[in-house]
């Protein structure tokens, strides 16, 4: 009963730890999608992007109102989009995407995180070559069970479909290059498939492999950057 009772209350402490660290980033790209292209999702296809990319994640609707409505509030902060690049130990890459009001702070607190762990940033443009930009769309293994994967590429086609990969679960993900977004979005819609998230990730041209005690390594420093409220997105090189 000890042993049933401490799995629980660990698989809750993930649960919760998730949501501290991913609620916060939702809600964020939510309020700066309404900022910059309305409040009407019907109209916003970034806001209708971002909001689908909440409830994927469960984010109660409560939440997703208030960062819909926090976006013409007057002391709304103003993000800016800022991306860092940077190397870790054993030949990690790591491209990080940014959403901060506070460009000195975030910064300062990345190069914390990499001094640390015995890496550097560097200039951008020194390692984005080595990764290919992807627009991804994640159906849900429920929906994906009615779709004819091989129509349903052909019916992308002129969207800009690169490919479509079956998951273990039965999902679908959908992927082409990231200036077809929105023209696949659109397909989507129009198809009626509902897509249960969307991004653009970046790719490693050439991954490479990590040892367990060096994964666990480059994982505590993962963890501290995602960690952080200001970073979106973290993309690294390894396989």
């Amino acid at each position: 009963m000890g042993r049933a009772f401490e799995a629980r209350r660990t698989a809750k402490e993930k649960r919760w730890g998730m949501m501290s660290r991913v609620f916060p980033k939702l809600l964020k790209a939510i309020t700066m999608a309404a900022k910059e292209g309305g409040d009407d999702p019907n109209m916003n296809a970034a806001l209708r992007t971002a909001i689908q990319n909440a409830k994927s994640m469960n984010v109660p609707k409560d939440n997703i109102e208030r960062a819909i409505k926090r976006a013409t509030a007057k002391d709304v902060e103003n993000y800016q989009l800022i991306n860092y690049e940077a190397k870790a130990p054993h030949g990690v890459l790591v491209y990080i995407e940014c959403a901060t009001d506070n460009p000195t702070r975030t910064i300062a607190n990345v190069k914390a995180y990499f001094n640390k762990a015995g890496g550097q940033i560097v200039p951008n443009g020194s390692i984005e070559f080595m990764f290919e930009r992807k627009a991804v769309f994640e159906i849900a293994p429920e929906v994906a069970a009615n779709i004819d994967s091989e129509s349903l590429e052909f019916e992308l086609i002129d969207a800009g479909v690169e490919m479509i990969e079956k998951e273990e679960d039965g999902g679908l993900t959908i992927l082409g290059d990231y200036t077809s977004f929105g023209t696949l979005q659109t397909a989507l819609e129009e198809n009626k498939i509902e897509v249960n998230k969307s991004s653009l990730k970046r790719y490693p041209t050439a991954p490479i492999q990590l040892t367990e005690e060096q994964m666990d390594e480059i994982d505590k420093l993962l963890d501290k950057i995602e960690d952080d409220d200001d970073i979106q997105q973290v993309f690294t090189n390894i396989e």
